[in-house]
C-alpha cells in the first residue's frame, strides 16, 4: 500500500508516435492539389529565381537581353513589312505598332518553349524526390514575367517619342496577361507532357511557335482580315488566344481601334480550356514520368 504523503513515480512516457505520410489518389477529373503547391511555395521560388539567375549568368548585356529579341525583330519588321511591303499599321507608327505586339507575343513562345523542354531538362529530378511535377512546366510561366516586365517597360517610351498618349482602356491590361498565362501554361503543360514520351516535341515545338507567330497579328493588324473573311470566320480566328491578347494590347495602350471583346472572349473561352486540357493530359501521364523519361 502506497503511503499518501509519499510521491508517486512518474508513469513512464509514451514512445512518440511514427511520422506518416498517406498517399491517396487525387480527386476530380483535373486532379490538381492546389494545396500542396502551394504548400510546395518556397520549392517553387526557389526555382523560378534559379531560372532567372542561370539565363543572365556570366553575361555582358545582363537582363538587358530581355528587349535585345523584340527590339531586334522590330527593326526587321519594321523594314520588311512596314518599308518595303507596306503592311498596314492602322495608321500607327509601324516601329510602335510591331513592338507592342512583339513583347506579349515574345512572353507566349519563350515561356512556352522553356515549359515544353523544363521536365526532361530536370530528368533527374523525377525519380530521387518527390514534390508535385507541376512545378516543372509552371517555373518557366513565371520567370519570363521577368523578361516581360522589362520589354514592357520600352513601350511608354516608344509613345512619349511617338506622342501617343495611353487610353483608359490600360486598366483592362491584367485581364489580358491573365489570358496569355493561362494559354502559356496550358500549352506548356501539354507539350511537356508529350515531351517525356516524344523527344521530338522539343524540335517540333520551335517550328510550331514559328507558325504560331506568323498566324497571329503581329506583323499585321486584323482590321485588314475581318474585311476579307468576315465576322463569323472573326469569331473563329480569335479563338487562337493570343489574337485577342495582341489586338488588345494594341488597343487598351496606342487607342487606334476600340477594344476587341469579341476577340478577347473567344480568346478567354480558349485559353481556359487550354489550360484545363493540358491539366488534364499532364496529370494524366505523370504517372510515368520517372519511367519513361
Amino acid at each position: 500500500m502506497t503511503h499518501p504523503n509519499r510521491l508517486a513515480a512518474p508513469a513512464e512516457a509514451a514512445p512518440p508516435k511514427p511520422h506518416q505520410v498517406v498517399i491517396e489518389p487525387p480527386r476530380g477529373w483535373i486532379r490538381i492539389d492546389w494545396r500542396e503547391l502551394f504548400a510546395y511555395r518556397d520549392l517553387f521560388l526557389l526555382m523560378v529565381k534559379r531560372d532567372v539567375q542561370v539565363l543572365y549568368r556570366q553575361t555582358i548585356l545582363g537582363l538587358s537581353w530581355a528587349i535585345v529579341r523584340p527590339f531586334i525583330s522590330m527593326i526587321l519588321f519594321t523594314f520588311i513589312f512596314g518599308r518595303v511591303a507596306k503592311v498596314s499599321s492602322d495608321g500607327l507608327p509601324y516601329p510602335l505598332f510591331s513592338y507592342t505586339a512583339l513583347v506579349p507575343w515574345t512572353y507566349f513562345s519563350t515561356a512556352v518553349l522553356a515549359s515544353t523542354m523544363n521536365l526532361v531538362a530536370n530528368s533527374a529530378m523525377l525519380s530521387k524526390v518527390y514534390f508535385p511535377r507541376l512545378v516543372f512546366p509552371f517555373t518557366p510561366i513565371a520567370s519570363k514575367f521577368v523578361d516581360f516586365v522589362i520589354a514592357f517597360a520600352f513601350i511608354p517610351i516608344f509613345m512619349f517619342y511617338y506622342r501617343i498618349p495611353p487610353t483608359a482602356n490600360i486598366v483592362f491590361l491584367p485581364l489580358l496577361v491573365l489570358i496569355m498565362a493561362l494559354a502559356s501554361a496550358g500549352l506548356g503543360m501539354l507539350l511537356s507532357a508529350l515531351a517525356v514520351q516524344y523527344r521530338d516535341i522539343n524540335y517540333a515545338s520551335q517550328f510550331l511557335m514559328q507558325i504560331l507567330m506568323y498566324a497571329a497579328p503581329v506583323v499585321w493588324s486584323t482590321s485588314a482580315l475581318t474585311a476579307r473573311i468576315g465576322g463569323n470566320m472573326r469569331l473563329v480566328y480569335g479563338l487562337y488566344p493570343m489574337v485577342g491578347v495582341i489586338e488588345g494590347f494594341r488597343s487598351a495602350l496606342l487607342g487606334a481601334s476600340p477594344m476587341p471583346w469579341d476577340l478577347i472572349l473567344m480568346g478567354g473561352i480558349s485559353s481556359l480550356l487550354l489550360f484545363f486540357a493540358g491539366a488534364y493530359y499532364f496529370r494524366q501521364m505523370e504517372a510515368r514520368f520517372a519511367d519513361v523519361v
